[in-house]
């Protein structure tokens, strides 16, 4: 595939910033290919994982935070595995995310970033997936509110697939663990966000 860079395109220090956040020396990446050759959901990737890294080396900033690349990355670390400059990608995908939502970029498809809140949410309030208020939550905030409600939805609830009430964690103390824990990803996270605009 044939690029044509544009300067007005580059972001400078792009690569510095996704380096530092990400703590991963992303210029020692030579194009190999094994993270991509690897990697169960690169099929679905605007920019496989090779690409990726490329574009961070370049500065192609706009270009790949608006991609669903990184969010499509489901964090099995084959890549990193595999990788022979031990660059963990799986750690650079996941700072893409942080960087993403920080920056407001708007997705080619919006509805993964929902998808990736409503799991989390679901998971902070309830300790576990809590199937049919993620569904739901998920095809309101998705503005399109019967997406496989007919004829699927209903023959799982008839068979007893999918419970209405949510299925808690029975230890009080458990729950409140799993909640500070959360609050104390968001911000450790933000931190990070924070310093690197300062």
């Amino acid at each position: 595939m044939k690029y044509e860079l544009q300067l007005k395109n580059i972001k400078e220090g792009f690569r510095k910033d996704v380096e530092r956040l990400s703590q991963q020396k992303i210029s020692n990446c030579y194009q190999c290919g094994k993270c991509s050759a690897g990697c169960p959901v690169a099929y679905a990737m605007e920019y496989p994982p090779t690409m990726a890294m490329r574009m961070i080396q370049l500065g192609m900033h706009d270009r790949l935070m608006s991609a669903n690349t990184s969010w499509f990355c489901v964090s099995c670390e084959t890549c990193t595995t595999r990788c022979p400059r031990e660059i963990d990608i799986a750690k650079v995908m996941d700072t893409l995310k942080i960087m993403a939502q920080a920056g407001k970029y708007k997705l080619s498809d919006n509805e993964i970033p929902i998808f990736d809140w409503i799991f989390l949410k679901s998971i902070e309030l309830t300790g576990k997936i809590y199937e049919i208020g993620m569904i739901g939550a998920y095809n309101m905030l998705s503005l399109n509110p019967f997406k496989d409600v007919f004829p699927m939805g209903v023959k799982m609830i008839l068979k007893g697939k999918i419970s209405f009430i949510p299925h808690l964690i029975y230890n009080p103390i458990e729950m409140i663990k799993n909640i500070r824990m959360f609050k104390r990803i968001k911000k450790k996270d933000r931190e990070r966000i924070y310093e690197k605009n300062a």
